[in-house]
């Protein structure tokens, strides 16, 4: 069977579970790591892939619920593996920039809302006085 028959095929078959699902995907972290080892992928893999710090990845384990867009990528992925159908070169093909980190100063403007704070506190310290 041609790849790209195989791949509609399992396409049309995620589609409509996915259609009959009338609730929140939910995902726990174990359930995530499993889904990883049958992708054949690591988390480290994983977040290489999506342009993702391993850190944001491994935090879910505390929480113990893996947010719903990345446990849909994660099955995907594994299903197309179980498969045969290589998921590698489509997600590189995909220009994913990565995120900057929350709380991250933009370039040249380091420290830009601490010294903010201190002028106000500063300008408040003068009209007491």
């Amino acid at each position: 069977m041609a790849k790209t028959h195989k791949f509609m095929l399992f396409a049309h078959k995620f589609i409509t579970l996915l259609s009959r699902c009338t609730y929140a995907v939910r995902m726990t972290y174990s359930e995530f790591q499993r889904q990883l080892g049958k992708a054949g992928l690591t988390i480290r893999e994983f977040s290489e892939l999506l342009q993702m710090s391993r850190n944001s990845l491994t935090n879910y384990a505390a929480g113990g619920d893996i947010p719903s867009h990345l446990a849909v990528i994660v099955t995907l992925m594994a299903e197309m593996a179980e498969h045969g159908l290589g998921f590698r070169d489509a997600v590189h093909k995909i220009n994913i920039q990565p995120k900057k980190p929350r709380g991250a100063a933009s370039n040249g403007r380091f420290g830009a809302k601490l010294r903010e704070v201190r002028g106000l506190c500063q300008s408040n310290k003068e009209e007491n006085t």
